[in-house]
């Protein structure tokens, strides 16, 4: 009876086991598996078209971090070339707001505070290609996020909640920018919309902090973007940024005023002051004096001798 002698079979288990640990390291190195509540944010380790040369994301396959994340699941990579991170899903509680910071992108214009997002109005950054392409800013954004939960490079973007900064690969001075952002939105009360009750009798005077600065001699900025009829110019009370500035807005304190409802307003766009609303009695009137719009001639009349009326609208009384 053919057989196989102990030794043998010794030798052939030794291979058998060589095989099987050479499988899984090939395994190990080739594949990855990314879970449902998180990204794979890929770092090309070298590539024959070298290192990017400007900027922080590679778009056309030099080494360095790539646009695109890798949804959950398994995923096979040739051996040695790439390096994968991963991230948890951003996610924004409900009646809350985030705020989304751009590492790479066109630097900030000399007079601009935030980043314009006016070349793609319905972007939610989960497509940092197409943002990079689109000419986006680095730095602040003027958009925020809505409730919801993304799936975002956060290499790209560093997103701030109200319960952490999702971000990767952060360095210590940086860490430092973003926590500065956040503690400035927490002082603001940013997280959070504005809410102006019906019942508290106040009103809410905004004050715009990007946008271009008043003319000479002017302390407050018109109103604009206020006809629903013209939908490209109307920002909803102050809630879309590239409107109200599209609009011709200025920065600085706003004539309109915002009145009772919630409102999702980027508080490093626009601040709320509450106030008061002014209350006349029955049986008394309420003269107004205008400290800004242009100036008129007096209407008072010829036999009006105690000062001067000007037009409704118009600086004066």
């Amino acid at each position: 009876m053919f057989g196989l002698s102990q030794d043998t079979l010794i030798h052939y288990g030794e291979w058998g086991a060589a095989a099987l640990i050479a499988l899984l390291v090939v395994i190990r190195i080739t594949t990855r598996y990314i879970p449902n509540n998180q990204v794979g944010i890929v770092e090309r380790l070298w590539s024959p078209k070298g290192s990017i040369s400007s900027g922080f994301i590679a778009l056309n396959g030099e080494a360095g971090y790539e646009p695109e994340v890798l949804r959950g699941g398994i995923h096979f990579f040739v051996p040695f070339t790439y390096r994968i991170h991963t991230s948890d899903l951003v996610t924004v509680g409900q009646g809350r707001i985030a705020y989304v910071f751009a590492r790479d992108g066109v630097a900030l214009a000399a007079s601009q505070v935030l980043a314009a997002n006016e070349s793609d109005e319905t972007s939610d950054f989960q497509d940092a290609r197409k943002f990079l392409i689109g000419g986006g800013q680095k730095g602040p954004q003027r958009k925020v996020l809505r409730e919801g939960t993304y799936a975002i490079n956060t290499t790209q973007f560093a997103i701030v909640t109200d319960e952490r900064v999702y971000g990767h690969a952060l360095s210590p001075q940086e860490q430092g920018v973003l926590d500065a952002m956040a503690q400035t939105i927490a002082d603001r009360n940013g997280f959070m919309p504005v809410v102006l009750a019906a019942g508290e009798d106040v009103v809410g005077i905004v004050t715009v902090h990007d946008g271009p600065s008043l003319p000479s001699g002017e302390i407050i900025a018109p109103e604009v973007g206020t006809d629903v009829a013209k939908p490209a110019a109307f920002h909803n009370n102050f809630q879309e940024p590239e409107k109200f500035l599209q609009a011709g807005g200025y920065r600085g304190r706003q004539l309109q005023v915002v009145t009772e409802g919630t409102w999702y307003i980027n508080r490093l766009f626009a601040t709320v002051d509450e106030v008061p609303k002014t209350i006349i009695p029955v049986g008394t009137v309420g003269v107004v004096v205008f400290y800004t719009g242009p100036r008129s001639d007096d209407v008072s009349g010829e036999t009006y001798r105690h000062g001067e009326l000007v037009k409704n609208g118009c600086r004066g009384v």
